[in-house]
């Protein structure tokens, strides 16, 4: 049986309090979907478990779609999202990847995460993939392996693009820009031509997409690889 861990946030806000972000849904959707049609396992696991909000803006169009309609619509799988796993009730032995999804919330609590490292590298170093999408390469940025090496020093990665915050307006309100801390990092940063548009790379077990349009393409190089 193949298990997928999928990581998703808690923080509801950005610096500014009347500024509500959160969980890009269609990130978690797209990427379920294609892995529920594969027969894989999921579970949700948070930085502190407990509830994820929403981001307001992914449930609009265009993200809005069917796969985030129809999540958002059934009590069964809003109810999975108020009540996450926290890294400490997770075994990493007991998942094949893990795939870090988005919203700008991420960036305030997946890189801080101690649980969330250390499943990464339990995860990687037993030969498992590890995978983000848009934001959700911030919980990539400071994950170490055993031999004391940043996980993504010398990877190609990808994710949301400074390029694209600015186009979304949210450059002045992102507590960082994500791009240049992983190129600070050592990682080799790579973007599609254009912006928003669905870009995901491999760098051997480590699988990255660019932006919400990409959580598809991601989880479908994650599944291939599995």
């Amino acid at each position: 049986m193949t298990r997928i861990l999928t990581v998703v946030t808690n923080v509801g806000h950005y610096d500014d309090p009347t500024h509500p972000t959160g969980l890009w849904l269609s990130e978690l959707t797209h990427a379920w979907d294609l892995f529920d049609d594969r027969g894989f396992t999921q579970t949700l696991v948070s930085p502190a478990g407990g509830s994820v909000p929403l981001e307001p803006r992914s449930l609009k169009f265009p993200s809005y779609d069917r796969s985030a309609r129809r999540w958002h619509s059934d009590p069964a799988r809003m109810a999975l999202l108020g009540d996450t796993a926290s890294p400490d009730e997770i075994d990493a032995a007991d998942y094949d990847a893990i795939y870090f999804t988005g919203g700008h919330a991420v960036m305030y609590d997946f890189p801080g995460s101690a649980g969330l490292q250390r499943l990464t590298r339990e995860i990687w170093e037993r030969g498992g993939i590890v995978a983000s999408v848009c934001h959700g390469y911030c919980g990539l940025l400071d994950t170490r392996l055993s031999d004391g090496s940043l996980l993504v020093a010398g990877r190609r990665v990808t994710g949301f693009a400074w390029q694209e915050e600015v186009l979304a307006g949210v450059d002045e309100l992102v507590p960082y820009n994500a791009e240049q801390e992983m190129k600070n990092r050592g990682a080799t940063y790579v973007k599609g031509l254009v912006p928003f548009a669905p870009f995901a790379t491999t760098d051997g077990r480590l699988v990255t997409g660019q932006n919400p349009g990409s959580a598809k393409k991601t989880a479908q190089l994650v599944a291939d690889l599995l």
